[in-house]
């Protein structure tokens, strides 16, 4: 045994910060501008809070009744991030993942859901996030082609030039 008379002597443990990564809701890559740092833009639910919130009240082949979710709109989402690109590749927590031409994010289109009815959508029922485009405001949505679209689980999205 050693004996250290005045020596205080202290030990630093580096321990991996698990806030900011596991806070990240969404991954947004491909023809985007910089974001403010790594190499994607890495957005939290208080970023996307953050930007200006879409509501609507729509049906959906999926759920029961009339559901009202709030979100960011696609549109306000791609300018955002400085999105250049022509088509998106949506992908769900689970790796499945989806087409959506960027010529959807249209004003009074898509939202990317961050709640149905006044609450957070856990995975398990379709969130945290989910693309809901409002299908009984505009006819052209009822079809197969949006509902093919409608993502939930979404994680990540790449926004890219030619597909």
């Amino acid at each position: 045994m050693m004996h250290f008379r005045g020596l205080v002597v202290a030990i630093a443990v580096c321990l991996p910060s698990f806030g900011a990564a596991s806070d990240v809701l969404l991954s947004v890559s491909g023809d985007v501008a910089s974001p403010p740092q790594g190499a994607t833009w890495a957005l939290t639910s208080e970023d996307l809070r953050g930007m200006p919130a879409t509501v609507f009240e729509t049906e959906t082949i999926w759920t029961e009744g009339p559901q009202v979710f709030e979100g960011v709109s696609l549109q306000a989402l791609l300018e955002t991030v400085g999105a250049s690109g022509r088509m998106l590749r949506a992908t769900a927590a689970n790796d499945y993942a989806v087409s959506i031409p960027v010529s959807d994010a249209v004003e009074g289109g898509p939202i990317i859901a961050y709640s149905r009815n006044g609450e957070t959508m856990p995975l398990r029922d379709k969130g945290p996030l989910w693309i809901v485009y409002p299908y009984d405001d505009n006819e052209k949505y009822k079809t197969e082609e949006f509902y093919s679209r409608s993502i939930w689980q979404l994680n990540r999205l790449e926004v890219i030039g030619e597909e």
